[in-house]
Parts: structure tokens; C-alpha cells; sequence
């Protein structure tokens, strides 16, 4: 896989912002069959950046009802990438 179908987009949200501000930590939305060590590489190679941990969620579709019929949205996989100490990703600093 290429470094970017591994890594999809990254999530700006309050709690992906705290995280990053107290713990170093950055979300991401990745690919569902990236493992870890390839999720780590990518994001090394990208932002040119040292991870000291990856841990990785998924995160299960909700049921999404409209009208009579009823559907479901995909299962995605969301990655906390926690860089070392005091190295930051420039891409999130500007948002």
C-alpha cells in the first residue's frame, strides 16, 4: 500500500486538539487493513516526524434510518499517533 491510501485524512475535533495539546498525540482516519508498524512509517515518511506509539480503534457504523428504509454507515479505523517529545506535525498547527 502507498503511504497515502494508508493514511486518509486526519480528524481535527475538541478532543483530537486536547490530546495534542497535553499529550503529543495526533488522530488520524486510515486504511482498515493498515497494521501498525505500516501506519507508523507512513506517517514518519509524510511529516517527517519520529512516533514513539500507534494504537488503533475501530470505529463501528451507526444505523442510519431515512424514511422507510434503513441502511448502515462503513466501519472506519481511526489511529493515535503519539509523537516523541517535542516534535509536532506543522500540518495541525496552522488549523
Amino acid at each position: 500500500m502507498e503511504m497515502h491510501e494508508i493514511i486518509r485524512r486526519p480528524l481535527i475535533t475538541e478532543k483530537g486538539t486536547q490530546l495534542r495539546e497535553v499529550q503529543n498525540q495526533y488522530l488520524f482516519e486510515v486504511d482498515q487493513r493498515a497494521s501498525k508498524h505500516q501506519i507508523k512509517g507512513a506517517v514518519e515518511k509524510l511529516f517527517n516526524v519520529h512516533v514513539e506509539d500507534v494504537k488503533t480503534l475501530v470505529v463501528r457504523g451507526k444505523i442510519k434510518r431515512v424514511g422507510r428504509s434503513i441502511g448502515k454507515r462503513s466501519n472506519w479505523k481511526k489511529a493515535y499517533i503519539t509523537l516523541k517529545e517535542g516534535e509536532k506535525i506543522e500540518f495541525f498547527e496552522g488549523v
